[in-house]
């Protein structure tokens, strides 16, 4: 059976049917969950896709995080289950405390839509264990407040753990150590700002997007 993997859609989300196209290229079995429901279902992993959930009206991901299916989501993330957090889902994640630090408006308080190069930085995470250290990858963000802020012992902390799965190569907006996303200490839950599933097929200008996918699908083979 293909991994089924959850696609939150809350009011205002904006690349659920991206993301589910993505899984589903890959082979796996992308469905789509309403923000509204108290259960998760079935699925094998959950992505909180990008967009501006509920309008992201106080700060981006705040009202997100009190959903229905947010508490679904926690209690499934501290038993393992792979969590991946794109954009506005990274911002929910941060806000559902399921991943250190915050995002900020970006520097300069411009909105940023263009293809970025990524490093990745470790492999041991549910989302880059396909990719290699050191790898350059092509995706591209899409966001006002992608400033990643953490405070100095938090960064130090991350550093220490290897918990910075991917820097901007050239930081586009400020983020703290160049980062472009992280993962919490028990390697399974991950938060982005780039757009991987923007990055899905040769028509969107770059494939790299695939082996963060790809990843994560992989981490659903492993743990079953």
């Amino acid at each position: 059976m293909p991994a089924k993997v959850g696609v939150i859609r809350f009011p205002g989300t904006n690349c659920e049917f991206d993301t589910v196209e993505a899984i589903n290229g890959l082979g796996g079995n992308g469905e789509i969950l309403w923000h509204g429901d108290s259960s998760i279902g079935d699925v094998d992993a959950v992505i909180v896709p990008g967009g501006f959930a509920h309008g992201d009206y106080l700060r981006p991901g705040a009202i997100a995080r009190f959903s229905k299916i947010m508490d679904a989501v926690i209690e499934a993330a501290n038993d393992g289950m792979p969590v991946v957090g794109i954009c506005n889902g990274f911002q929910v994640l941060t806000e559902a405390g399921l991943l250190p630090g915050a995002l900020q408006k970006n520097a300069g308080l411009k909105f940023i839509n263009a293809p970025q190069t990524l490093r990745v930085e470790t492999t041991n995470s549910v989302f880059t264990s396909a990719a290699e250290v050191g790898q350059e990858l092509s995706i591209p963000i899409n966001h006002f407040e992608g400033n990643y802020t953490c405070s100095p012992d938090t960064l130090s902390e991350l550093k220490a753990n290897d918990q910075i799965v991917l820097t901007y190569v050239g930081n586009p907006n400020g983020s703290v150590g160049d980062i472009a996303g992280v993962c919490n200490e028990a390697r399974n839950v991950v938060g982005l700002m780039p757009h991987p599933e923007r990055a899905s097929h040769k028509l969107l200008g770059s494939e790299d997007g695939n082996v963060l996918m790809r990843s994560l699908l992989a981490s659903i083979a492993v743990s079953a």
